[in-house]
């Protein structure tokens, strides 16, 4: 099974979506750092979080020091973001992510990473859920003012579902 290392801010997409029962029936291991965790999801829906199959990892202490000097050389990253890059880096696993910052690092790291977009096309591939469900949840997701995913590819996948949709 595939292992995907989330961010916060992947998460907090997918939930303004109604998507978080949909990510979870897919065959992947979603998992977050317990830094992460601790900071920014256990006060904040990490019980249902929990419930619906996400798993808290640790890193060693090479991987904190690493995580460290990560935050050292790339400020505009937070440390739970450095924390779950080293999870993704550490386990040559994905890396979900919005953080345009941290998907430059990915890039330049080699560590594969992927968005919410990339999520949601495997919801539809995988039959997690349906082009009606991903249409109005991408929906839900662009309306909130902090939203951050690229206006041409929410719009093409706004056309691919509404058309998947119509055919229902």
């Amino acid at each position: 099974m595939r292992v995907l290392v989330s961010d916060t801010s992947a998460l907090v997409d997918l939930e303004r979506g109604s998507l978080l029962d949909a990510t979870f029936r897919m065959p992947f291991q979603f998992t977050v750092p317990d830094l992460l965790y601790d900071r920014e999801l256990k006060n904040h829906g990490g019980d249902r979080l929990c419930a619906l199959g996400l798993r808290i990892a640790e890193l060693d202490g090479d991987g904190v020091m690493q995580a460290l000097e990560y935050r050292h050389q790339h400020p505009a990253l937070s440390l739970p973001d450095c924390f779950a890059f080293t999870l993704a880096a550490s386990g040559d696993w994905i890396l979900l992510t919005g953080d345009r910052e941290l998907r430059r690092l990915a890039v330049s790291e080699h560590v594969k990473c992927h968005g919410v977009l990339w999520l949601m096309d495997m919801m539809l591939e995988t039959a997690s859920a349906s082009a009606r469900q991903l249409r109005d949840g991408l929906e839900a997701i662009i309306v909130h003012p902090r939203c951050r995913l690229p206006k041409a590819d929410v719009q093409a996948r706004l056309t691919r579902y509404a058309a998947l949709v119509e055919n229902e």
